[in-house]
């Protein structure tokens, strides 16, 4: 049997519907499915989840839980990462600590000082998994969800470049289908390609039936003042390509709209609104602890194709079915015009071979400019861990659009230095934390 490991599948949600999604293939044989998680509560809910979702199906599913790391990966075939490394605590430092110096984010799991911190939080853990992936399933297919998703595979394709590793989101799909809903056309028949960096890649071909469907939006656009309102909309205006991120995430990476009470109210944002959600989270895994318990049935999302990327490359993997999805890579020559190494979104061929990343060319030279903001605090960000300059994450800082158009250097600084005392525990040894970091398994730096 194929043997797949969830990390993190305490994000019992999300763990819900990785499963339904690879039960609603059915054509999949047995799978063995490997639930790790470090809490135990969170870990049975999990197992429960997969248990009944096997029943209700009516497909065979071999699961496993488990709170030894090493344990679950022992000859993995896919490994699924979606850990978030201190929980709902340090997402609310990671908002609320910032917004008190007068800097605003909206999500703060990506870019900007939260995305960073989260970005330093997660490199030890992920260094441990590799070095076990390395002994006990070297040839394991590593699928990461966890944000922030280019830094992440970035630190991975340094410490551990021998790894299969890719990075996946779902953003690029559902910014089509809520598109193609909005200007009234099916997204069965469409078309369409984004490239660029995670959260900041642009579509850049979006067709059906041969038809440019690009002149619709702007024609909708024009024809509701309202739409003018929204973040992505006033992107797409600026730059000619639609951006693939909700508003919210769209607005971290420019300068153009946090920085101002004016901006804040016009384009409609909720500064620290992540942390309405992360607290719904938290109730949705009470609400399934309870039903679980009281044995009822659980909430599914309405019955469709896969929407997730992983099962869908496991389909592939297993039964040979062509598709096409977008995942996240270190660049080797698939965008010209951004850096080599760095990770890029770019659309990507899977079948039973594996994955095979499209080469885009340049994609258009304004939105790469944004991307090369973007991936200079990722750069940044990766060689402080390594190297342990501290002082590396506040020059990330200074060239992050939003932090550096808000605060001054100085009060960036000091910031920085607060940033790092309420993360010290979980933060690398390199710099100064209480995570241990061992790179010396990592490739000498040319």
């Amino acid at each position: 049997m194929t043997r797949i490991v969830f990390i993190g599948a305490g994000s019992v949600v999300f763990t819900r519907q990785l499963v339904a999604d690879l039960l609603r293939f059915p054509d999949l044989p047995e799978l063995d499915l490997v639930l790790h998680d470090i809490d135990p509560a969170r870990l049975e809910v999990a197992r429960g989840t997969a248990a009944q979702l096997s029943a209700r199906f009516g497909r065979p599913l071999r699961v496993t839980a488990t709170v030894d790391r090493r344990t679950a990966l022992d000859a993995a075939d896919v490994v699924v990462d979606m850990i978030q490394v201190g929980g709902i605590d340090t997402t609310s430092v990671d908002i609320e600590l910032p917004a008190s110096f007068g800097l605003r984010q909206p999500i703060s799991d990506t870019t900007g000082i939260g995305g960073v911190f989260r970005a330093l939080r997660t490199f030890p853990v992920l260094s441990a998994i590799a070095r076990d992936m390395r002994e006990l399933c070297p040839d394991a297919l590593f699928l990461n969800y966890t944000n922030p998703m280019a830094m992440n595979i970035w630190w991975l394709s340094v410490v551990s470049p021998q790894l299969r590793a890719t990075g996946l989101c779902h953003s690029v799909y559902w910014t089509v289908h809520d598109l193609c809903a909005l200007i009234g056309v099916p997204v069965e028949g469409t078309h369409f390609r984004a490239a660029g960096v995670n959260h900041q890649a642009w579509l850049y071909e979006w067709s059906r039936d041969g038809e440019d469907l690009y002149p619709r939006l702007r024609d909708k656009i024009a024809a509701d003042p309202e739409l003018e309102r929204r973040v992505r909309v006033e992107i797409f205006r600026r730059i000619g390509y639609y951006p693939t991120e909700t508003s919210e995430h769209s607005a971290e990476y420019l300068s153009w709209f946090l920085r101002s009470d004016e901006q804040i109210e016009r384009f409609r944002l909720v500064p620290g609104q992540h942390l309405a959600t992360a607290e719904q989270n938290l109730a949705e895994f009470r609400a399934a602890q309870r039903t679980l318990a009281e044995g009822k049935e659980l909430e599914l999302d309405a019955e469709g194709d896969a929407a997730e990327y992983a099962p869908q490359i496991i389909h592939s993997l297993i039964t040979g079915t062509e598709r096409e999805i977008h995942t996240n890579i270190p660049n080797r020559g698939f965008i010209s015009n951004l850096p080599r190494g760095a990770v890029v979104e770019v659309p990507t061929k899977v079948d039973g071979a594996g994955l095979a990343p499209i080469t885009v060319g340049a994609i258009p030279t304004q939105g790469a400019a944004h991307n090369r903001t973007y991936l200079s605090v990722a750069e940044l960000t990766v060689e402080a861990a390594l190297t342990g300059r501290r002082d590396a994450v506040l020059q990330a800082m200074l060239v992050d659009p939003n932090a550096s158009s808000t605060l001054t250097p100085d009060r960036l600084a000091d910031l920085v230095d607060e940033m790092f005392k309420a993360h010290q525990v979980l933060l690398p040894s390199t710099l100064g934390g209480g995570a241990e970091l061992d790179l010396s398994d990592v490739p000498a730096r040319s």
